[in-house]
């Protein structure tokens, strides 16, 4: 397995290169992660792995290949304990919020307030962008072997990547 460090600039649309605009990394950092330790949607790093600094890049990603399906199953209702503080519930809980929970993992994962019930809140856990058709375009900026620590933390050191300190 080759791990590449890559950094590139990217916009995302919603569909197609015509869609909406959903997010871009233009007047921002640079998007830099390591190929090959699963940071990234599958179909968005074997598109972009063999680039070279340069290139530029435009290719579309299915829903079910990037997030994935709105599923009902990840519409749920919580108990508002989870989500009091000082016996109140907390300001971000409002309809329409999306906050941070956590899932059995440890991983972030993104909730949407539905509904605020006496005892409950419903939330959608589908990702904000599941049953969305993606279109990426952008630039590879650079593209460099990952050093052997690099492999063995699993991510990347240095510029754009995490530092220790």
């Amino acid at each position: 397995m080759q791990y590449k460090v890559i950094t590139l600039h990217y916009n995302l649309f919603k569909d197609n290169e015509a869609g909406e605009s959903i997010e871009s990394s233009a007047g921002k950092q640079p998007l830099t992660f390591m190929s090959g330790v699963g940071q990234m949607i599958p179909d968005f790093e074997n598109n972009v792995v063999g680039l070279n600094a340069g290139d530029t890049f435009s290719f579309g990603i299915a829903a079910i290949d990037a997030y994935g399906e709105r599923t009902d199953e990840a519409i749920i209702d919580l108990d508002q304990e989870m989500f009091k503080k000082d016996g109140e519930l907390m300001e971000e809980v409002a309809l329409g919020n999306v906050i941070p929970l956590q899932d059995q993992e440890g991983r972030m994962v993104p909730a949407t307030i539905l509904a605020i019930n006496e005892t409950t809140v419903r939330v959608d856990v589908n990702h904000p962008l599941a049953g969305q058709d993606l279109h990426f375009t952008g630039e590879v900026l650079e593209v460099r072997e990952a050093t052997g620590e690099e492999i063995s933390h699993g991510h990347v050191h240095g510029p754009g990547g995490h530092q220790h300190d």
